[in-house]
């Protein structure tokens, strides 16, 4: 992330040629200090290091964000005025047109939190906000408001707060052009035309201050769009359908991540910035497309932690988990950090791009996407521009107008001083912007979490957003198949946990039924309350079954689902597990199983599973007791007071998965309350579960305390292994006949 500076670099050469060496000296912070203001240090007061402040919000840094140390030990840009922090201006809203603003402000200045309401001229009507706020990024919140008469074949455009409009005829083939006043940015299209299906081409325009950036959501939300055109569509005969290009499964979408990591950058940032790519290729993992990827870190070099054409020529292209991995661990030296190259990034994405074309005859076929992060500074190399120029030829072969969908360009500026004169020229595609200004590099992660969480791909089971410790809000995201279940019987409540496996059903436990007539209160959580049409319970499950042999309760066969009114609402809080022996678990694993393959696959001995508390979604973590283990592991039940040694065959069937106890593994165990929740395992950024709590041998003394308890060494808990109840599942979730959506399985 370097600055734009051609005169240090040669500067520096000029005297490394005279002198045969460089003196190199430290900047110091004497005058650099802002009252009340923090500041950061990229590499301490060394060459290269960038100074950047943290000013109060709804402050900026002023005259500049930010200063770069130079080879003579001087800061640049070199200050030319007292530094300090100034108030964020949004830009002048008064450029309304055919309406007003009110309060009036004479001088057109409006500062952080000012208010203001729309209103149009008599013939006119409002179309957008009433009301808007000056936010902390130098934006207006809301979108733009329109005062427009139903005229034209187009819609009036309107204009962008802190600009102007040339053009007010909007009929077909009409053209518009916008421009910002003389200290502003102008992101978006400087030109649009009205075209015959009654939209404006190009991107809505907006005029930025170089204080302004975009945040997180307004990412999520375009770019997100733009990803999820491109992953969730397929290749019809090599042509278009629709408005975005379609993509087949056979390893034709390539995507090109390239991220800026020169010395501007610390190590914290770096993490960061890494972390944000593996969120980003796993949550393009969970689609429907095989995609094949280049990851590059460059600086003044070109480092390559995930080469494409490792893809090619490979009937076992990469795992997830290894790309992961591969990006985890790369590291780059600190000399090999100073500089940056910007073109040369292109010209290695070219040159693989050529590679793909000679090795796969259907490249014509193939879509492109290029995820470029940086703050646009270069200072070797030359200017990328006609490199992306050969980009565009070598896909687009001279047919512009049908190709257009065959290559995106997203570029991300990011940093205190970003070069939007270099970087929004490079991005490219149809539809929404590809341009956008991050004020750090740990905006990412969460922005590229939350790109795919919508309704849109609610047919994705699995799917969870993870970052670590969570507060209860979060936590929802993670575990967001998570069900709380209030049963009334006999007019008595009881509590049970279950997941939601499908839009219409839940799973839980059969016995927190005391017959299919109970009243139960569902709670997803997503927080509302969802209404049920029946309860399902498996047609083996009997409580008393063995009464005459002595056993008060038997819990074999002990799972039920509870069928709702209609379809949960899919959200980013609320969306379905992965459940076995399904065509989306399948899906889910990238892998073509059988249901037998699925539980070799998914149930090994000494396994790691998880369990959950209903209270602050406590984690539990046990291992499966299987083959040799499987025996000592049940013959704990006789600790459980109602069940003798001569019953744990009885009540201990093959149906019942097995864990707990201290060797070789310490466990942790269930509690009451806990009954019906899902067993399961995360297996490449999804969850899929494998078996259910049903009841376990010994209550232990700190489960009062409804927080994660480890087991001693008789403690054992009896899961019902949800392999071993296909059946039932699939005569219920796989019904064909019914109303709601079936799951697939698989044999």
């Amino acid at each position: 992330m370097s600055f734009f500076i051609h005169q240090t670099w040669f500067v520096a050469v000029f005297w490394f040629l005279i002198k045969g060496d460089v003196v190199w000296c430290n900047c110091s912070m004497n005058g650099m200090e802002i009252e009340g203001a923090n500041f950061s240090l990229s590499n301490g007061l060394n060459e290269g290091s960038i100074l950047q402040y943290q000013c109060p919000t709804g402050y900026y840094a002023y005259p500049e964000l930010a200063y770069r140390c130079q080879l003579n030990h001087r800061w640049t840009p070199e200050p030319q005025s007292r530094l300090r922090c100034r108030r964020v201006e949004c830009p002048d809203p008064t450029v309304l047109q055919n309406g007003y603003t009110l309060p009036i402000n004479e001088n057109k200045r409006y500062y952080y939190e000012s208010k203001i309401t729309y209103h149009c001229y008599t013939g006119y009507t409002l179309h957008g906000p009433f009301r808007r706020k000056c936010l902390e990024n130098g934006k207006w919140s809301g979108s733009n408001p329109v005062c427009r008469q139903d005229s034209g074949d187009c819609a009036d455009p309107g204009v962008p707060p802190g600009g102007m409009r040339f053009g007010n005829s909007f009929e077909i083939g009409d053209k518009v052009n916008f421009k910002c006043r003389s200290n502003m940015i102008l992101i978006g299209s400087e030109q649009r035309e009205c075209q015959v299906d009654g939209q404006w081409s190009g991107t809505e325009t907006s005029c930025y201050y170089k204080y302004t950036y975009d945040s997180p959501w307004e990412v999520t939300g375009e770019f997100g769009r733009g990803i999820r055109n491109t992953l969730t569509s397929e290749f019809v005969d090599g042509t278009q359908k629709g408005l975005s290009i379609t993509l087949s499964r056979n390893g034709t979408l390539n995507i090109f991540i390239a991220l800026d990591v020169s010395e501007s950058i610390d190590d914290d940032s770096f993490q960061s910035a890494k972390d944000a790519i593996k969120t980003l290729i796993k949550k393009i993992e969970v689609f429907s497309v095989y995609p094949n990827y280049e990851v590059i870190f460059f600086s003044s070099k070109i480092h390559t932690a995930i080469n494409i054409l490792d893809f090619y020529g490979s009937n076992n292209p990469p795992p997830m988990k290894t790309l992961l991995e591969k990006v985890e661990t790369y590291k780059i030296e600190e000399t090999d950090r100073f500089g940056t190259n910007l073109n040369a990034v292109f010209e290695r994405i070219l040159e693989k791009m050529a590679a793909i074309k000679i090795r796969d005859s259907r490249f014509s076929e193939h879509k492109h996407v290029i995820i470029l992060f940086t703050d646009g500074g270069y200072n070797t190399g030359g200017a990328p521009t006609k490199t992306v120029e050969y980009i565009k030829s070598l896909v687009y072969m001279d047919q512009l107008k049908n190709r257009l969908g065959h290559l995106d360009i997203y570029v991300f500026g990011i940093g205190a001083q970003i070069q939007d004169d270099i970087l929004k020229p490079l991005a490219i595609g149809e539809g929404k912007s590809h341009y956008y200004k991050l004020k750090k590099v740990t905006d990412l992660q969460k922005t590229f979490d939350e790109i795919i969480d919508e309704s849109d791909v609610r047919g994705l089971c699995g799917l969870y957003q993870d970052y670590g410790e969570m507060v209860e809000d979060e936590n929802r995201k993670k575990y967001p198949w998570f069900i709380s279940l209030t049963v009334m019987n006999d007019g008595r409540p009881s509590h049970c946990l279950g997941s939601l496996v499908s839009p219409r059903f839940i799973l839980t436990a059969a016995h927190c039924f005391k017959d299919k007539s109970s009243n139960v209160t569902v709670e997803g959580t997503g927080g509302p309350k969802l209404e049920v049409q029946a309860i399902h319970i498996h047609p083996n499950f009997n409580i008393s079954a063995k009464v005459n042999q002595g056993v008060k309760e038997f819990y074999d066969y002990d799972v039920a689902l509870i069928e709702l009114v209609e379809d949960a609402p899919i959200t980013i809080s609320l969306r379905p597990i992965c459940i076995p022996c399904t065509v989306e678990t399948n899906t889910a694993l990238r892998q073509n199983l059988t249901c037998k393959e699925q539980e070799n696959f998914l149930l090994k001995n000494q396994a790691e599973v998880t369990f959950l508390t209903k209270k602050n979604f406590g984690k539990k973590v046990a291992h499966l007791k299987l083959d040799a283990d499987r025996h000592n592991c049940i013959m704990q039940a006789k600790n459980h007071p109602n069940i003798t040694e001569a019953h744990v065959p009885v009540v201990a069937t093959e149906n019942f998965l097995c864990t707990g106890g201290r060797h070789p593994y310490l466990d942790q165990v269930a509690c009451k309350g806990d009954s019906g929740g899902a067993v399961f395992k995360n297996y490449e950024s999804r969850t899929f579960q494998v078996a259910l709590v049903s009841w376990g041998s010994k209550q232990m003394r700190n489960c009062k305390n409804n927080r994660p308890v480890h087991s001693d060494d008789e403690s054992r808990d009896f899961h019902i292994n949800l392999f071993k109840v296909v059946p039932f599942l699939k005569s219920i979730l796989g019904n064909t006949e019914k109303y709601f959506v079936p799951l697939l399985f698989v044999d």
